[in-house]
């Protein structure tokens, strides 16, 4: 074995052009129209919601996409819900009626999303919630739309230096201290730090 073998920490790097296509300014155009598109689908899948009472008001809507969920179907069909812990988490929620406040957390995430995502802010937080709002319909049975949209927010989350570049985040991000570099103090600091980031 060569002392090389032994060795536990070799750095692994990633291929030039990931390395690039998330990091790169270059590349941000691209995660404008990927930001723009998730974005859009979630602000189209809120605002119907934000003016149905049985959303807002009632909760009777989440009510009846949970009860369809929690439904196990006689043999051989299978239950919208694989996971047994998940049917039961679901079935919790119902029991407790939580749909009622449920539902306008749906509706206010939902939009929330949609807007953060279509000018930019915090996108990688944003693609975060996204996704994980994706995975819950899935884990409730509901395909549609939700594996591309998750596939696409996790896309965005590994490319979130960069994937508001054309948006909010070109001037949030460096404001908080990232990527990777230290708070500025001054606007002067803030300036140069702009100029070298438009280079």
């Amino acid at each position: 074995m060569t002392s090389q073998n032994r060795r536990s920490d070799v750095t692994i790097t990633d291929p030039p052009f990931v390395v690039s296509l998330l990091n790169s300014t270059r590349w941000a155009w691209l995660w404008l129209i990927v930001r723009l598109y998730v974005g859009y689908m979630w602000l189209v899948s809120g605002w119907p919601k934000l003016g149905n009472p049985d959303w807002v008001q009632t909760g009777v809507a989440l009510k009846g996409f949970w009860e369809r969920a929690v439904v196990i179907p006689d043999p051989p069909a299978r239950p919208p819900i694989a996971f047994d812990w998940y049917r039961g988490f679901i079935q919790f929620l119902l029991d407790s009626g939580s749909y009622t406040w449920f539902a306008k957390l749906i509706v206010a995430g939902e939009l929330l999303l949609g807007i953060a995502l279509i000018l930019g802010a915090f996108v990688g937080i944003a693609a975060f919630f996204a996704g994980f709002m994706n995975w819950n319909f899935m884990m409730a049975g509901a395909a549609s739309t939700n594996p591309v949209l998750f596939t696409l927010s996790i896309l965005l989350i590994l490319a979130w230096k960069t994937a508001g570049w054309w948006g909010l985040d070109r001037w949030l991000l460096p404001r908080l201290g990232t990527p990777w570099r230290p708070l500025y103090s001054s606007a002067q600091d803030g300036a140069s730090i702009m100029k070298e980031a438009l280079r």
